[in-house]
């Protein structure tokens, strides 16, 4: 990193990852807000109402890369390295059971995915969400309701998200792990298809930089 760097990643993401992190920042573009560079979410650079934007694609040998690159006068802007700006936050407690649970609530106040089931211990329930955010950015969606079950070609993360109906005909979504646990759900049914895609699509926005909360 360079002395002016005021943060820098490398990492291999796939498609999928790497388009919701591209849209992350599109949104908070297109809103006006502060757009989040690294994964936390808590660097982020609030740009002025117009900047310089550079695309390059370039080949070199057997390396093909795609830049993009966005330049503003510092003093229109604003940069941020501890601010958090995920829309949503992981809250977690004991129910009236003793069984540890979390649960994924917008700002709205919305609870857009919960665990789905209770853990024995603080600390289980705390591996568990900390799966879910290291797993839903890149998670592959199967269409259960599809005919054929084709699932996409490319490979994912540790999980999957399932689209499906249930028996009232609501629509829902689970995220299920490769060992076959359900590490989190929608909590709640949708009256269409799309409206549930749009569900967990804002966990895959916001849940990797969602701060984790005890409420009393």
């Amino acid at each position: 990193m360079s002395d002016d760097a005021i943060h820098q990643a490398e990492s291999k993401r796939t498609r999928r990852g790497i388009a919701t992190y591209l849209r992350r920042i599109a949104n908070a573009l297109g809103r006006g807000e502060p757009a989040p560079v690294d994964e936390a979410q808590t660097v982020t650079a609030d740009l002025p109402p117009e900047a310089e934007l550079e695309v390059e694609l370039d080949r070199e040998g057997d390396v093909a890369s795609l830049d993009i690159e966005m330049e503003w006068d510092d003093a229109d802007g604003d940069i941020e390295t501890d601010t958090p700006v995920s829309k949503a936050r992981f809250e977690r407690y004991e129910d009236a059971d003793d069984q540890w649970r979390w649960r994924l609530v917008h700002d709205n106040g919305n609870i857009i995915a919960d665990s789905g089931e209770g853990y024995t211990a603080k600390q289980s329930v705390t591996q568990g969400l900390e799966s879910v955010k290291t797993n839903a950015a890149d998670a592959v969606v199967v269409d259960q309701s599809n005919d054929d079950g084709h699932e996409p070609d490319e490979p994912g993360s540790d999980a999957t998200f399932e689209l499906y109906e249930d028996n009232e005909g609501k629509w829902r979504w689970r995220l299920a792990h490769d060992n076959g646990e359900i590490i989190a759900d929608g909590g709640q049914g949708y009256s269409s298809k799309q409206k549930a895609k749009q569900g967990l699509e804002s966990v895959r926005l916001n849940v990797s930089g969602a701060p984790i909360e005890d409420p009393q």
